[in-house]
């Protein structure tokens, strides 16, 4: 990737008793999204990222625009043309929605770029025309996080941070939100840098993630990449899962059954229609992969997918994590398998052994958006 097309972020050194040594380059478009526990460092990079704090040792290059590096430049917050969305959306209570909207936005010669967001493709976006009246007082609290959102976007930003936006927010009202925040991605052109500890969204919205513990990456890349890599966390928790970027192949009426298509391979998934073409997001849980070195005879299994393993890891004494992929020639998509060790050893398994993953259950998503099936 040249530096016109990439976020680079880098930075090490301490501040007060946190010991910060952390870097990641990813593409500048989509959500890349900084992922790990709480106190791990993500919020701290992200602060770095917008200058609120300043290492010495650190370099900030967004699509070619240098921010900071270590011959001494050093841009101020406010010369850096990012949005920040916080966990509180602290809007301005004596301004209405559409005053607290209008607050940041550039006025004048210094007027919406040419790649910035009108106002009111912006309210579409995120459902809050209807709302332009209203104070802030009379607002719910997704409704809050959705204008605050409007808000960093009408500042005409080149890149939109947001720290942890939906953690105020109560499931039901994360639910609510979500997709919102789906058709920003989709619709928008501008990078997003997202933190969060919630791996259910990091499934739902990234499209690269950043895996951080203790102050460091521990690894950075496409998600389905990390979470198929056995050598990092994703892989080896309980509720292992790759997410899969997919076309939609065929629908069947009668069944009510959509046929979409990943690298490799594959995947029926019960649904209402859509067109050939359409791209949906998919998502295969690492315990509803089963494996077989023989073609299965018939079955309620609707996803019965030829592969390869091409790596395997012990999660503890008698559990393995097999990593497949899709295809004869295993080049295709990968998926998870969480199986016993006396599975493994029964069927012969070994890194480059044919198998047939049966896949229980599939979870398809509208879109590149998630919802259940």
């Amino acid at each position: 990737m040249s530096a016109e097309h990439t976020i680079r972020a880098e930075f090490r050194g301490t501040l007060g008793k946190f010991a910060l040594d952390a870097g990641f380059t990813a593409p500048s478009k989509g959500v890349t999204a900084l992922f790990g526990p709480s106190g791990c460092g993500k919020t701290t990079v992200l602060r770095c990222i917008a200058g609120l704090n300043r290492l010495a040792d650190g370099v900030c290059d967004i699509d070619g625009d240098v921010w900071q590096d270590r011959d001494g430049t050093f841009l101020p917050t406010h010369k850096r043309t990012l949005g920040y969305v916080f966990q509180e959306a602290s809007l301005f209570p004596h301004l209405s929605v559409r005053k607290n909207l209008l607050f940041g936005a550039p006025r004048g010669e210094a007027g919406p770029q040419k790649r910035g967001v009108a106002f009111d493709e912006v309210t579409d976006l995120l459902g809050v025309t209807p709302l332009l009246d209203r104070s802030p007082r009379n607002l719910s609290g997704g409704e809050r996080q959705r204008v605050a959102i409007g808000r960093a976007l009408l500042s005409q930003p080149k890149l939109l941070l947001m720290d942890e936006p939906l953690f105020a927010l109560d499931r039901v009202t994360k639910g609510e939100i979500l997709p919102f925040l789906e058709r920003l991605r989709d619709r928008l052109s501008l990078p997003i840098v997202y933190i969060t500890h919630d791996i259910a969204e990091v499934e739902r919205l990234a499209d690269q993630v950043v895996l951080m513990e203790k102050g460091r990456v521990l690894g950075a890349g496409p998600l389905a990449k990390l979470q198929s890599d056995p050598s990092l966390p994703l892989a080896m928790a309980r509720d292992a899962a790759v997410t899969l970027e997919s076309t939609v192949e065929a629908y069947d009426a009668a069944y009510g059954l959509l046929t979409v298509g990943v690298r490799g391979g594959c995947f029926t998934a019960p649904s209402g229609p859509a067109s050939a073409g359409e791209h949906r997001r998919i998502h295969v849980v690492a315990g509803d992969v089963s494996l077989a070195r023989e073609p299965p005879g018939p079955s309620s299994i609707l996803n019965i997918q030829p592969g390869r393993v091409v790596a395997a890891k012990l999660v503890d004494a008698n559990t393995m994590v097999a990593v497949v992929a899709l295809g004869a020639d295993g080049a295709g998509a990968r998926l998870l398998s969480r199986l016993t060790r006396k599975s493994w050893d029964q069927l012969g398994l070994a890194v480059g052994a044919a198998v047939y993953a049966q896949v229980k259950a599939v979870a398809l998503r509208p879109g590149r958006g998630e919802f259940d099936v």
